[in-house]
């Protein structure tokens, strides 16, 4: 029982210290990673590229394709683009079995994990948020080795307690039907852990300790790449049509290398123990796994799991690279478009599937949704001078729904952007992602308060309409001119939201916005109340008239808060 429980505790210790390890590089080079996400093209090359670059960094393929169906879902991917991604996805994930078969086995890296750790510890008492971020990076290096160490020894011994060699014995004897249980454990193993790295950890073990043979483990791995699919299809479930359809495309991809893999079980196991014999060593092929393995026929097997591994990928994806086009065709086939309507358009868009697996990663996502809700907010422009022209109380109260519905839905996004930073776990992400965080919560303040405004004129023209009130042709001129410098002021902070690094000229234009829009405002102010000096306009009319005004000019103010937070 100790030993089963040392070995649970080992496997939680490795995943731990793999998601600490992924944690500090996603802080240490959060803003690179953005980098290499705004570099992805419709080439299917680069996509591979980019995903295997952010897998071999963060270390979780299933974090990579997770946020490739969030990138998609808020329609920052192709569908075509996110394939790519998911293909190099799916190579990148490959660098952890190397790193474990070189370094975990080899070595005793569990002997340098308590120095470590204290190296760690010193780095995380550093003011330079940096240091900080490499020190969670070294501990959870240190951890996973120290986990995989404690994996291996907690592993009963097969001379000591036969009877395991027995059981599993009985699995490898059914020939071809052996493969395929093998696969469907090695599935099932990942979709409990969720994670295709720790279960390819204890396939190494396994392995290694002759437990089982090469071809079973091989069969192992082939089922990893099935379970680890299953993450993202969870991810997309909530997210729209697009996101499910690259799920379905990682799925597909997957699927169809291992439908070729066992076919070609016997030549493709022939061809990865003709690669490791070019490395000077055995083929595993032929290893007695029933007996003790040399130093070489140890390193043979592993070596032989990773190349697999490697080859399976990289094959998989020479073969099905050239097809994205028609992958993208065949899954937007099999999940149909809903038919769109104007909730649709109002909707979460980019953190409709949940915060991704990547911390800083997820920052990006929010920061896009904050600019979709800016847009948004910039209908009520348009709604307000729909409804100061209405001709007829039917057309009048058609935009008074409009403006009272997009408060409310301005209400409901502040409040789910505010509901995502929050489930943003603050360790994860570094000291200048945690200010953008902060930025981003006023910013949506005032995105809100801005359809306070819009439901607010609503009221004013409901009061006059009440009394039997209109506006004269010249006061539905005046503001039409405040309502063009509000839009020049809106189209200004939307378009610094999407240059936040670099405002300076944007500040400049959105300040001379909110300087033209407070300059109109003195100017109808002070020629109403000339007007009503000079009785050539109605008192009750004119208070109605200035409270409109005044309230498109307090827009103005909320838009320039926007780009000054910025």
């Amino acid at each position: 029982m100790m030993q089963t429980l040392t070995l649970l505790g080992a496997l939680g210790m490795f995943l731990y210290g793999m998601n600490l390890m992924s944690a500090g590089l996603q802080k240490a080079a959060g803003s690179k990673l953005r980098n290499l996400l705004t570099a992805m093209t419709s080439n299917p090359f680069k996509g591979v590229m980019s995903g295997l670059g952010i897998t071999s960094v963060i270390q979780s393929s299933s974090a990579t394709t997770v946020m490739t169906v969030g990138f998609v879902n808020a329609g920052l991917l192709t569908l075509t683009q996110a394939i790519g991604v998911i293909m190099g996805a799916n190579i990148g994930t490959t660098v952890t079995a190397w790193m474990v078969s070189l370094v975990g086995f080899k070595a005793d890296v569990s002997a340098l994990a308590v120095p470590l750790m204290a190296v760690g510890f010193i780095l995380s008492l550093s003011k330079r948020d940096k240091r900080r971020n490499i020190s969670e990076l070294i501990v959870g290096f240190a951890l996973l080795f120290l986990g995989l160490s404690l994996m291996k020894e907690s592993v009963p011994d097969l001379k000591e307690t036969p009877e395991v060699l027995a059981f599993i014995q009985e699995w490898t004897s059914f020939g071809f039907g052996s493969v395929l249980i093998f696969l469907l454990f090695g599935t099932v193993l990942t979709l409990v852990l969720q994670s295709s790295s720790a279960t390819m950890a204890l396939t190494l073990i396994m392995v290694n300790m002759g437990w089982i043979p090469f071809e079973m483990g091989a069969a192992m791995v082939l089922g990893e790449n099935i379970g680890t699919t299953i993450t993202a299809n969870i991810a997309a479930a909530v997210g729209n049509a697009n996101a499910r359809r690259a799920a379905l495309a990682h799925t597909l991809f997957n699927v169809f290398g291992v439908c070729w893999a066992l076919i070609l079980f016997t030549p493709f196991l022939e061809f990865v123990g003709t690669t490791i014999t070019w490395l000077g060593l055995p083929n595993p092929l032929y290893i007695d796994h029933t007996v003790a393995m040399t130093a070489d026929e140890a390193t043979s097997t592993l070596y032989g799991i990773s190349m697999l591994h490697t080859l399976f990928n990289v094959i998989n994806t020479f073969v099905l690279v050239w097809f994205t086009k028609q992958i993208a065709s065949l899954v937007t086939r099999l999940i149909k478009d809903k038919k769109s309507n104007e909730e649709d358009v109002v909707k979460l868009k980019y953190i409709d599937a949940g915060p991704l697996s990547t911390a800083e990663l997820s920052v990006e996502q929010a920061r896009n949704e904050v600019i979709h809700f800016a847009e948004i907010s910039r209908r009520s422009v348009d709604f307000i001078h729909r409804i100061v022209h209405a001709k007829d109380n039917k057309e009048f109260e058609a935009m008074r729904d409009k403006l009272v519905k997009y408060e409310e839905i301005a209400d409901r996004i502040e409040y789910e952007i505010a509901a995502f930073l929050n489930a943003m776990p603050d360790e994860s992400i570094s000291e200048e992602t945690r200010e953008t965080v902060k930025r981003m919560y006023k910013i949506i303040g005032e995105l809100e308060s801005l359809g306070d405004s819009g439901e607010a004129i609503s009221r004013i023209l409901s009061r006059r309409n009440s009394h039997s009130q209109t506006f004269s042709d010249e006061q539905v001129e005046r503001i039409d001119t405040i309502l063009k410098a509000l839009d020049r002021a809106y189209e200004v902070m939307i378009q610094n939201l999407r240059n936040e690094n670099d405002v300076e000229i944007g500040l400049r234009l959105a300040t001379d916005c909110e300087i033209e829009i407070n300059e109109l405002r003195n100017d109808i102010r002070e020629q109403e109340i000339q007007r009503i000096e000079r009785s050539e306009s109605d008192y009750r009319s004119s208070v109605y008239y200035l409270d409109t005004v005044s309230e498109i000019e307090r827009m103005g103010d909320f838009i320039i808060n926007i780009t000054q937070t910025l």
